[in-house]
């Protein structure tokens, strides 16, 4: 990121015009633009032959690239993350968008989180024409009833109830010797502090009272207490729920070979859950709106697929989730980085 900076200063401000006006055209028809083109249509007065000599320092720079002998300029995709960086204006969605995601996501406030997540993701897409993902904490229901039931010697159910109705169960595995009063009293303990909680707070609030002695259990009840929360919570990419929405679009007036295949690369790392998982999980520290181009993430190096991104949080300021969208390189930056972040933060606030 830094040497993106460096080659930007590099640039003088007819660099930076003529830089920024062939990604422009490239985001908008997504064919070559060649130096008589730009001539008509730069701000600035410039013979198609000065144009040319800027547009030779620029593929030295290697910002942008000439897919044929004679023919125009495409941005490659250092000259793609240059714009995005330094040069691309972002403005705002339009009312009448900001009144559709309002209403859309709002009418479901009163459906469980799944629902409203999955409507967010369907309407994001909608709009961007693109794919709309969302990657969230499974656990982000509160917590109603936990239970655990004896199965076979050495082995005990968890059933977890959420204030949603949903109910999910998980095998854990018994310490020896315990006896069965332990599970009763784990139940009841459990069902005294963790109402209302996630199952994330729940095991964090369990584990401090356990760290400091306050809990009258003993040994044996508390093994049971930590190992069913620790069964719930999982690993970081187990405890989150992927949703994605609106791949068809990705079909939409395509019709070259090659987009074709890049299409289908695509809807293949869509499969692989736990890449995208991670992925989206890596966005969760951002501040605001992260954007991958291309092969700058290996799961899409092959697809030459871009992922705009920003977290939610719940009323503490925790990041719970993330949400998106992702399509080609050649997408509307301008009108989509501002139409996440403000769906991000509308789905924080509905949420909580």
């Amino acid at each position: 990121m830094a040497d993106d900076q460096s080659k930007l200063q590099q640039l003088n401000e007819r660099s930076r015009t003529i830089l920024r006006r062939i990604v422009e055209s490239y985001l908008a028809t997504g064919d070559p633009v060649g130096s008589r083109n730009l001539a008509r249509a730069l701000p600035i007065a410039l013979s198609p032959a000065s144009i040319r000599n800027v547009m030779s320092d620029l593929e030295h720079l290697g910002l942008i690239i000439s897919p044929h002998t004679s023919a125009g300029r495409l941005p490659t995709q250092l000259g793609l993350r240059m714009f995005v960086d330094g040069l691309l204006e972002v403005g705002d969605i339009t009312q009448d968008e900001r009144r559709r995601i309002e209403t859309q996501i709002a009418f479901q406030r009163e459906k469980s989180v799944d629902q409203l997540l999955a409507e967010a993701s369907e309407m994001i897409s909608g709009l961007s024409h693109c794919a709309g993902v969302v990657l969230a904490e499974k656990q982000v229901a509160r917590l109603k009833h936990i239970e655990f039931v004896p199965l076979e010697p050495g082995k005990g159910l968890v059933v977890l109830v959420d204030e949603d109705q949903n109910v999910e169960n998980r095998i854990i595995t018994l310490p020896p010797g315990l006896p069965p009063s332990a599970l009763n009293e784990a139940s009841n303990y459990l069902n005294t502090h963790i109402r209302g909680l996630t199952i994330t707070e729940a095991r964090g609030a369990i584990e401090k009272a356990l760290r400091a002695a306050k809990a009258e259990l003993d040994s044996l009840t508390q093994k049971v207490i930590t190992a069913g929360l620790a069964e719930w919570s999982g690993s970081t990419d187990e405890r989150k729920s992927l949703i994605v929405r609106g791949q068809g679009n990705l079909l939409k007036d395509v019709s070259a070979t090659e987009d074709l295949e890049r299409i289908r690369q695509l809807f293949d790392d869509f499969e692989s859950k736990r890449d995208l998982v991670q992925l989206l999980g890596a966005s969760e520290n951002a501040e605001g709106v992260r954007i991958f181009i291309g092969s700058e993430n290996k799961l899409f190096s092959l697809s030459g697929s871009s992922l705009v991104v920003a977290p939610f949080h719940d009323q503490t300021r925790r990041v719970v989730g993330v949400l998106g969208v992702i399509g080609p390189t050649r997408l509307n930056y301008a009108r989509i980085i501002p139409m996440v972040d403000y769906t991000a933060k509308l789905v924080g606030r509905l949420i909580t």
